[in-house]
């Protein structure tokens, strides 16, 4: 039985493009607007209760513990073993929030990782 190589299908390819795109605007938004912003620091460190101070709060602890870059990491490698359209979306996400939020050198590794799971050899032509 031969395998059929992994290749995305133009709608697969413009999903991923959305769920990027949406990923590291979130990621930004989340840096510059809620982390790196001394007046939404200040409040939230005085205890403000919303939205954006949660997400302050769990995005500083997961990045501080390199949660991003790791996970971009291990499903990079997954990928790289069996690819597969759910592992690339999660392995985009996690090294998108990786690369925005202070995790690059493990993100970016991941994002070459799964560079490399494209690189597959061309089927045999009878």
């Amino acid at each position: 039985m031969t395998k059929k190589p992994f290749r995305l299908t133009p709608y697969q390819v413009q999903f991923l493009i959305v769920v990027g795109f949406a990923t590291v605007g979130y990621a930004l938004y989340v840096r510059y607007l809620a982390i790196e912003l001394s007046q939404v620091a200040l409040a939230c460190d005085a205890g403000l209760q919303t939205m954006i101070c949660k997400a302050r709060s769990v995005s500083t602890v997961l990045f501080k513990n390199s949660v991003f870059g790791i996970v971009a990491l291990v499903v990079a490698t997954l990928n790289l073993m069996r690819p597969s359209i759910v592992l690339l979306t999660v392995g985009i996400i996690a090294a998108g929030l990786g690369i925005v939020l202070y995790n690059i050198v493990l993100s970016g590794l991941a994002i070459g990782v799964l560079i490399l799971g494209f690189a597959r050899p061309a089927p045999a032509t009878a």
